[in-house]
């Protein structure tokens, strides 16, 4: 797999770096929101991003069937037609590196109270270009009649994967739980998550991953002090 450009939020717009990709991707959605999710893609470390899982465009296809954003059979055909269409796909898998990074930074804004101006209004610019591709039709039967919302053209455009994640961005960052958005405190991860534990104290992306060093360098941090005494 070739060298990925990441994508990197400063006041004048995105700014991509070379980074060498995860040879074995190994996706987890833990962070309880597809949005958040796509922000956990990459490690954000003090030196910056690191172990890169959307190398490529198909990447980014394995990564939004597994967040349920699309299903198989969109999967499969969007992987068929950016094989044939490789300029595209190039051009929407830097999209989404974008995006991770905006919604990032909109995300940890609204966590810690300090809100960008500027990073809401590219946020807000995205969410009017995905409002295109819905549209409303009937739903239910004819003793339940309604309305629901459908993408046009889901599975179809190449960049389609991109528009649950935005509209789930929005949705979340203007609901209730947007206070309850945290950043992982484990050292070098900057992973979110919304916090939906019964008490609102969790500290972790995962007990498995960060919680679990955090406790072994807890527990080192005894057996050390204990030999001293």
């Amino acid at each position: 797999m070739a060298d990925a450009l990441t994508c990197q939020l400063n006041n004048t717009g995105c700014i991509f770096v070379v980074m060498t990709p995860d040879p074995d991707p190994s996706f987890r959605y833990l962070a309880g929101d597809p949005s958040l999710d796509l922000v956990n893609t990459v490690d954000w470390t003090a030196d910056g991003p690191v172990a890169e899982r959307l190398g490529d465009y198909a990447a980014l296809v394995k990564w939004a069937e597994g967040a349920g954003v699309i299903v198989a059979a969109d999967a499969a055909r969007l992987l068929r037609r950016s094989r044939t269409r490789q300029g595209e796909a190039a051009r929407v898998h830097a999209q989404a590196l974008e995006l991770r990074e905006l919604i990032r930074q909109a995300s940890v804004g609204v966590a810690r109270g300090r809100i960008d101006p500027a990073l809401l209004a590219r946020l807000d610019t995205s969410i009017r270009k995905i409002e295109t591709h819905r549209r409303l039709e009937a739903s239910g039967g004819r003793r339940t009649p309604g309305l629901s919302w459908r993408w046009q053209g889901l599975g179809e455009s190449l960049d389609s994967p991109l528009w649950p994640v935005v509209l789930a961005a929005s949705t979340l960052l203007t609901s209730p739980e947007a206070g309850k958005i945290r950043v992982c405190e484990g050292s070098d991860c900057g992973w979110m998550y919304v916090d939906r534990s019964r008490n609102g104290l969790r500290r972790w992306c995962a007990m498995d991953q960060c919680g679990g060093r955090e406790k072994a360098r807890r527990h080192y941090a005894r057996v050390k002090a204990s030999r001293k005494d």
